[in-house]
């Protein structure tokens, strides 16, 4: 329950506006105190006195209405509120608080607040796509706003499609956990294993084969699950970073040793996230001793490693399984034929010749696929801020499933 907590709604125009309604209802069930700000667009769908009544509060639209002398309404808001929703949130909305416009109350409010700001999305499934819609949702990522993505299914445009705002029963239940727990602990009682890094595979005593990864992408996934509330272990190949706090650490170095590590952890694990670069093939024989070089060419025989994704895949059980995919060309098409020949969940794709990301960058441009053909594109940020959407986006499409894993 959240109990006398204040919670501020920013409720812009949209269709979804009547979703509001039934969301301050919701809230105010659960016990919180809820204010409620209208931007005009929004007044046009649904009628101030509706949230009055569901919220027992004055309901507020105009910055020069001040309906209290002794204070100024926009700021007395801002610092009120320990949440501020903006549910339903246009395209409108998003892009000028991506640039720091303030040109009505709602809008002003969030400017002023230092309190938490949680964005509900709701749209055309094309505006919701469009680039210049996509790049701000990044932007206010990288600013510390939080997104509860919206939902698929059937809009009032017609279209079928992603843009539908998230029930108000589910945002009500992010809210009581946000409140209850403290801070935001989904993956609490969870326990995440992850892989990261490259492997290496011996030649001789002094030479390996092996690749480019640098970890970064893998450690902030194990540092994001950690920071969810997951028990979180990481399996790491050779790389020169620094454990995440908290998070129970596995050296591995070849793809056997990553194999035998992995399984080890795989039966009582709630997810599992292989993000490491596992050589797809290793010398055929090591040599003891240091090879000499000789004159003219020389042939180093090959034989493949075990698929550890698809053992994975075939032996999961209650677990959630998620993989990546680095790729140069047909990026989605790669990772949708590998979601799906290797029995995965989720798979995070990317094209490690996109300058916004790729191997020892500290950014990265991914989308993730889900076993039920959805498709979430993320545009460059960082890849800590990165992990944390990744999974948040993971969750809220899970929703009530995870509980079973």
């Amino acid at each position: 329950m959240i109990n006398n907590k204040n919670v501020l709604l920013c409720v812009t125009g949209g269709i979804a506006v009547y979703k509001a309604v039934a969301l301050v209802s919701k809230l105010s069930q659960a016990g919180a105190n809820v204010k409620v700000v209208m931007t005009d667009s929004a007044k046009e769908f649904v009628q101030p006195l509706s949230f009055q009544v569901m919220s027992k509060n004055d309901v507020y639209f105009d910055t020069f209405d001040e309906k209290d002398s002794r204070v100024i309404a926009h700021i007395d808001l801002a610092d009120w509120a320990d949440l501020v929703l903006v549910a339903p949130a246009t395209a409108n909305v998003i892009g000028k608080l991506a640039n720091g416009i303030a040109d009505d109350m709602v809008t002003t409010i969030l400017l002023a607040t230092e309190a938490d700001v949680w964005i509900a999305p709701a749209m055309n499934v094309h505006m919701y796509a469009h680039p210049a819609v996509v790049r701000n949702i990044g932007q206010l990522h990288s600013d510390g706003y939080r997104f509860i993505e919206p939902s698929e299914g059937f809009l009032a445009c017609g279209y079928v499609g992603k843009g539908r705002l998230e029930e108000p029963e589910r945002i009500t239940e992010l809210v009581s956990q946000h409140f209850t727990q403290g801070h935001y602990q989904p993956l609490k009682g969870k326990k995440v294993v992850i892989t990261a890094g490259p492997t290496r595979e011996r030649i001789d005593p002094v030479r390996y084969v092996s690749n480019f990864s640098s970890g970064k992408m893998g450690y902030a996934m194990a540092a994001a699950a950690q920071k969810l509330g997951a028990e979180t272990v990481l399996i790491s190949g050779p790389v020169e970073l620094t454990v995440p706090s908290g998070v129970q650490i596995i050296h591995v170095e070849s793809a056997a040793d990553m194999y035998d590590a992995v399984l080890s952890q795989f039966d009582d694990a709630s997810i599992v996230v292989k993000s490491a670069a596992v050589a797809d093939y290793r010398p055929k024989s090591v040599h003891t001793q240091k090879m000499k070089k000789k004159a003219g060419d020389d042939v180093l025989e090959l034989e493949r490693t075990t698929d550890i994704l698809k053992s994975l895949g075939d032996r999961k059980e209650h677990q959630l399984l998620i993989g990546f995919a680095a790729e140069t060309t047909d990026v989605i098409a790669y990772g949708q034929k590998k979601l799906e020949s290797k029995n995965l969940d989720y798979i995070i794709v990317n094209d490690v010749t996109d300058p916004g990301g790729g191997f020892g960058s500290d950014t990265n441009v991914v989308t993730l696929l889900s076993r039920e053909g959805e498709a979430t594109p993320f545009t460059a940020m960082p890849k800590d801020q990165l992990a944390v959407r990744l999974f948040e986006t993971i969750l809220q499409q899970e929703g009530g499933k995870l509980d079973d894993r």
